[in-house]
Formats: C-alpha cells, sequence, structure tokens
C-alpha cells in the first residue's frame, strides 16, 4: 500500500537546523509498507547467539527473537501521540513509584520526524529494566531494511529503573533503495547505569533520519554513541537532558562520508540540574564527495550549578572534494560552571606518513594506517566486542577508499 504524507510538513533547509542537508529525494517518493508475513530472515549481520536477547525487524516488523526468554523485552511499539495505539500495543507496568507517564521523553525534543515516526510507527521494542536489576550481556535490535521503495518507522522504548544495569545495541542494515526513520526514547531512573550504541551501517542507496532521546535521573550515568558508516543520506539528532544532580554523560560519534554520502548530527546536552558532567566528542573521517555535519548544542540552565562539560568535534578530511561543517555551541547561563569545546579539520599528517614510508610500508598502506588510527579512539571505545570487532570490519573494509557494496538480500554489512 502506497502512503501518501502530503499532510506532513517536511523540513526544509530554510530551517536553520536543517540549512544543511535537503530531504528533497525522501520527500519527493511515494513511500509504502512492507505487507509481507515473514516468519525468519537470514542476514550475516545477527549476533544472536553473543547477545543475551537479539531481536530481528525487517523493514520494521519483527521477524524473529533469540536469546533468553525475558520479559524485560516487549515486542511492540509505545502507543504514539494523541492516543493512537498501533497493533500489537500493550501496557506495560514501569517499576513501582517511578513515575509511570511522568518518565517519557517527548515534549522538548520532539521533532518533525519524530512526528512522522509516530504517525506511521508499526514496530519496535520496549525495554523495561526494574530497579536494582542488572541485565548480564547485551541486548541487540538489529534492524533490516529490505527492498526498494520499503519505509519503516520503529520506536523504541528504553525504561531503565533505579540503580539498574543494561547494555543495548541498535544495528541497521539493508539492501536496495529504502528509508529508516526511527525514534529511541530511554529514561536512566536514579544511578541507572545504561550501555547504548548505535550503528549505522544502511545501504549505500537508503535514507536514515534517527532520533534519540534521553532522560537521565540523580546520578544516573549513560554512555551513549552514534557510528555512521552507511547510508546515501543520513541524520542523526541526538538529545540528553540531565534532570538529576549528580548525572553523567559520555556521549561518542564516528561519521565515514564518502563517496556522495551525507552525514548530518546534531546532538543537545541539556543540563537542567546542578553538578552533572558531560564529554562529548565526535570525529569525521570524510573521503571522495562525501559531506558530513556537526552541530552540537550545550544548554546550562541557571540552576545547573558546578556543571562540568567538554565537547570536542575533530575532521579528517581525505580529499579535496571532501567538505564537513562544524558548529559546536555552549549556551550558559551560570556563571558557576567548567565548559569548553573546540573543533579541528585537518588533513593526514605527512611527518607521521613519510615516516611509516620511511619503514617500508606502501602509500595506502600506511594511509589506512593513520586513518584507523584516528577513528579507533571511537571504536575500542565501544564496550562490546562483536559490536567493535564489526565497526572495525567495515571500516577496514572502506579503506582506503569506499568499495561499491556488494548486493544482497541478507543484510550485511559488507562493502
Amino acid at each position: 500500500m502506497s502512503i501518501a504524507v502530503k499532510e506532513f510538513e517536511w523540513p526544509t533547509p530554510r530551517l536553520e537546523e536543517w540549512r544543511y542537508t535537503n530531504l528533497a529525494a525522501i520527500a519527493g517518493t511515494k513511500w509504502r509498507d512492507d505487507e509481507r508475513s515473514l516468519s525468519d530472515f537470514d542476514t550475516t549481520a545477527t549476533l544472536a547467539g553473543r547477545a543475551a536477547v537479539e531481536l530481528l525487524f525487517v523493514n520494521g516488523r519483527l521477524v524473529k527473537q533469540s536469546g533468553d526468554d525475558t520479559p524485560l523485552i516487549r515486542r511492540s511499539a509505545a502507543p504514539s501521540p494523541g492516543g493512537r495505539r498501533m497493533a500489537g500495543d500493550t501496557d506495560i507496568p514501569l517499576p513501582p513509584g517511578e513515575g509511570g507517564a511522568k518518565r517519557r521523553v517527548r515534549g522538548e525534543f520532539e521533532s518533525a520526524l519524530a512526528i512522522l515516526n509516530a504517525m506511521h510507527t508499526a514496530g519496535g521494542a520496549r525495554i523495561n529494566v526494574p530497579s536494582g536489576t542488572i541485565v548480564e550481556g547485551f541486548i541487540h535490535l538489529l534492524f533490516v531494511g529490505d527492498g526498494d521503495g520499503i519505509w519503516s518507522h520503529p520506536r523504541n522504548v528504553v525504561d531503565v529503573g533505579a540503580n539498574a544495569q543494561v547494555t543495548i545495541v541498535e544495528t541497521y542494515v539493508g539492501n536496495g533503495r529504502y528509508y529508516t526513520n526511527p525514534v529511541t526514547e530511554i529514561v536512566a531512573g536514579e544511578g541507572a547505569v545504561i550501555d547504548h550504541t548505535i550503528v549505522v551501517c544502511d545501504s549505500l542507496e537508503a535514507y536514515h533520519t534517527g532520533s534519540l532521546t534521553i532522560r537521565q535521573g540523580r546520578s544516573s550515568s549513560v554512555t551513549a554513541r552514534n557510528i555512521s558508516i552507511g547510508g546515501a543520506l543520513v541524520r542523526n539528532d541526538v538529545n540528553v537532558i540531565l534532570d538529576g544532580e549528580g548525572a553523567s554523560l559520555v556521549l561518542d560519534g564516528l561519521f565515514t562520508p564518502a563517496g556522495s554520502q551525507h552525514i548530518d548530527n546534531h546532538t543537545v546536552i541539556d543540563h537542567a540540574r546542578p553538578h552533572c558532567t558531560s564529554v562529548e566528542l565526535y570525529k569525521g573521517v570524510l573521503d571522495g564527495s562525501g559531506r558530513g555535519i556537526f552541530d552540537g548544542r550545550i544548554i546550562v540552565r541557571p540552576g545547573a550549578q558546578k556543571t562540568s562539560s567538554r565537547q570536542s568535534n575533530h575532521n579528517l578530511l581525505l580529499s579535496e572534494t571532501a567538505i564537513v561543517d562544524s558548529k559546536p555551541t555552549l549556551e550558559i547561563h551560570n556563571d558557576d560552571v567548567k565548559c569548553n569545546h573546540g573543533s579541528t579539520i585537518g588533513q593526514l599528517n605527512e611527518e607521521a606518513l613519510f615516516y611509516l614510508r620511511a619503514r617500508g610500508i606502501g602509500e595506502a598502506e600506511a594511509r589506512n594506517l593513520l586513518v584507523l588510527a584516528f577513528a579507533s579512539e571511537l571504536v575500542d571505545r565501544i564496550k562490546v566486542e562483536p559490536v567493535r570487532e564489526q565497526v572495525g570490519r567495515a571500516l577496514f573494509r572502506q579503506m582506503p577508499e569506499r568499495l561499491p557494496e556488494r548486493r544482497s538480500n541478507k543484510g550485511e554489512i559488507t562493502r
């Protein structure tokens, strides 16, 4: 069934937050839902057997679950704003005394594409970790886009209770010219510890516009990272509010546009309470005619005394036609803070390249070693070993230049 979205107003470059990214190619396509009834799907991107739990979605719809039969995960999407319920919705009680719907993240961070997601959500995961629970291993949400002209709008809701711990990985792969518009909402309770990784390795013909919102409670600790390697056009929106005293955040990002790829990263870290800390590091590696954007904003509210925040964006240009736009921003409304930000754009170090070549290493290999060394600072910080291995292999395959993607219907992370 074809979907008409004339009633939806797509963001345009006339808006400041979209000045570098034009969605005309997405807006001008007549997308359709995948109406197949799949009972299984073969993909080499699976981490079944290595993940504690893996949910496999094809074009936004759950196809397979493997691993522990845990009550922490539900297979349905969250109800959308306005009361509209999706097929298969289940009401899942939150841990007692933790605020229920008041803990939801929607509202101040609801973007246009998040609204589009709410209009068409048909799948996704709901993860509810009760207070004091430590989830061993990691939960893997694997989203495969399969087929031309297909779109999907998965919505994931993660609610982590007080002093609970969990590691979650979202992986996006696929084949064809499809469009994925996911939304993930995370609420971290008091003292919760969350490690969350998103890996975007979509088809080089595909479009991806993702939204991640996080609300942190008192003394919670969140590490969130976004690795963007695939996709013709990728937009990543990350919005975090440190809404409890003593909360801490580590926000990492790596983007590697090459060829004609376009990867746009927008982040907002909102320090709303005192004694919170945040460290943000984004790195870009750009080749060919790739275009990259980093737009990061840190807000310190008037009541957020003793805030400590550090923001950095470093970019490596491997060709004369690659372009990166970097816009780090501090918005401070309090004098009792320690905040700094910085941005660099450069090329490979010629002295380091000469040093390697003088020791018998070929030019291409030396170049690749320096690029991988630049990216490895972030890759090595990925907590989950099999994900770290997958990302490392994907980066290695694109050296010294992005190779044509091998067409497959298995959603492989291959180049």
